[in-house]
């Protein structure tokens, strides 16, 4: 008997993240189906997922406020790296579609969620004293389809490296429930590992 075909690392990592966003339907006030969700409520999971970052984003009064490598630490406030964000995006509005979301309404492509992204990138740019325009690099067929599905922007490899170590600390947390096919909210036992939201309450 053949082993079960074990799904990669990107589609294991949407599945945690579609469970994590439909909790977060399931516990906002009051809850929302699937099929009424906006763009707004979009922004407002990300507004909450950027707050469990772990990258100091230096605000305009810091001394060290466009510098790269700070020499000493300051109390600055934590976020989410916006290639983080971008990527969670991305793999959220894949997830979606494939659950039977119609891709012309679907809320994260929204021009609002891109706005914010936009505005994400180009704030922590100046904060950080970081270019986000990479070298791009020769894509095989494997990564072209995964870009297809998340339609990544281009990030340099030190971006890469410290998305990774944002995603680490995330908090897992029991879910009672799953989101199914499209708007079809079903009972479930398993631990959820988010993207370290918890359990969402408005």
């Amino acid at each position: 008997m053949s082993e079960p075909v074990r799904p990669s690392r990107y589609e294991s990592q949407k599945r945690r993240d579609w469970r994590a966003f439909g909790e977060y339907l399931i516990n906002h006030r009051p809850p929302l189906s699937l099929s009424r969700c906006s763009g707004a409520h979009v922004l407002e999971f990300l507004r909450h997922v950027d707050r469990s970052g772990k990258t100091r984003v230096h605000v305009a009064t810091c001394p060290f406020f466009g510098c790269p490598n700070p020499p000493a630490p300051c109390p600055c406030p934590l976020r989410q790296a916006w290639g983080s964000l971008d990527s969670l995006v991305g793999r959220l509005r894949a997830a979606y579609e494939e659950s039977g979301g119609p891709r012309e309404s679907n809320p994260f492509a929204t021009r609002a969620v891109r706005l914010y992204l936009r505005g994400i990138r180009d704030a922590q740019a100046r904060a950080r004293g970081i270019s986000y325009k990479g070298k791009k690099k020769k894509k095989s067929k494997k990564d072209k389809v995964a870009m297809e599905l998340d339609e990544k922007t281009e990030r340099p490899p030190e971006l890469m490296q410290e998305e990774t170590q944002d995603m680490r600390p995330f908090q897992a947390f029991s879910g009672q429930f799953g989101m199914g096919m499209f708007g079809q909210i079903m009972a479930s036992d398993t631990v959820l590992y988010g993207v370290g939201i918890g359990t969402y309450r408005l």
